[in-house]
C-alpha cells in the first residue's frame, strides 16, 4: 500500500511539473480570482508567466475583449456607396468590416435590375479602397456598368470630403 501511494505520489509530481513547464496556471493565479485587485496590479493574466514563442497561452482563448480585429472605413466612401446606389434596398450593413450588401433593384431609367456588393477596405479615399462588384439576374454585370458605378461612388466621395472640409 504505501509503494503505491509512493507511485501515485510521484505521478502526480511529474504531472505537476509538465504542467508547469508547459505555461500552466501559477499557483498565484490559482489562489486570486480573475480581475482581482492583485490581479490587476501587477497587470498579469490568468495563466501568468506561461507563454508560447508567439507570446500567447491556451488561456487567450477563453478571453473576450480586444481579439476582435476590425477595418478603418473611409467615411465618405461609405455614405457615398450608400448616396449612389439609394435604389437598391439594402439588405445588410457592417460598416466595422466596411461591407454593404444590396437586393436587386431597378436604377431609375431602366428596365434591369442589379444587385450589389461593396467593400470598403481602407481608410484611405482612394480607388484601391473600393471594391464593388455588380450582379444581373442573368450573371455578373458588364465591367463597363462596375466602372460607372465605381467612378459615380469616388465622385460623390470626393464631393462629401470638399463639403465637410468647407465646413
Amino acid at each position: 500500500m504505501a509503494q503505491a501511494f509512493f507511485r501515485h505520489g510521484i505521478a502526480m509530481a511529474a504531472a505537476a511539473v509538465l504542467l508547469v513547464g508547459c505555461g500552466g496556471v501559477q499557483p498565484s493565479a490559482v489562489s486570486q480570482p480573475a480581475g482581482s485587485a492583485i490581479d490587476a496590479d501587477r497587470g498579469d493574466r490568468i495563466g501568468g508567466g506561461g507563454t508560447t514563442a508567439g507570446g500567447t497561452t491556451i488561456w487567450d482563448a477563453f478571453r473576450v475583449g480586444d481579439q476582435e480585429q476590425t477595418v478603418s472605413v473611409n467615411k465618405y466612401l461609405w455614405a457615398a456607396s450608400l448616396e449612389v446606389l439609394n435604389f437598391l434596398p439594402v439588405q445588410s450593413v457592417d460598416p466595422f468590416t466596411g461591407v454593404i450588401i444590396t437586393d436587386y433593384g431597378t436604377p431609375p431609367g431602366s428596365g434591369r435590375a442589379y444587385r450589389a456588393t461593396i467593400l470598403i477596405d481602407d481608410p484611405a479615399l482612394d480607388a484601391r479602397s473600393l471594391n464593388v462588384s455588380l450582379q444581373t439576374r442573368n450573371g455578373p454585370a458588364s465591367a463597363p456598368a462596375v466602372r460607372a458605378v465605381e467612378n459615380a461612388i469616388l465622385s460623390r466621395a470626393r464631393q462629401l470630403r470638399i463639403a465637410d472640409d468647407a465646413l
